[in-house]
């Protein structure tokens, strides 16, 4: 679903700001952020950790929908309630 203002929705689902990327959306009890590998969805919701979810922030050339000749490592993010933030997966 298009939203004319993503950055609002990130808000009321509570995700920070600081994790942006340019996509949002809501799976299960979980926020989805950015540019997320379809694995790292599928591990969140068979783990199910006390989370709000999981983000890549930014646009990482190499993430999946961001093809590139030059692809860089980039984490998927585990998104605590508190706010704070620890690594999830690294690509």
């Amino acid at each position: 679903q298009d939203v004319a203002d993503v950055s609002s929705v990130r808000k009321q689902l509570g995700m920070p700001q600081k994790l942006a990327g340019c996509h949002v959306a809501k799976v299960g009890d979980y926020v989805i952020e950015g540019h997320v590998p379809a694995e790292d969805v599928k591990r969140l919701l068979a783990e199910k950790p006390r989370a709000i979810g999981i983000a890549v922030p930014s646009m990482p050339p190499g993430s999946p929908g961001m093809p590139s000749d030059k692809p860089s490592h980039f984490d998927t993010l585990l998104v605590m309630t508190d706010g704070s933030y620890k690594v999830f997966s690294h690509h």
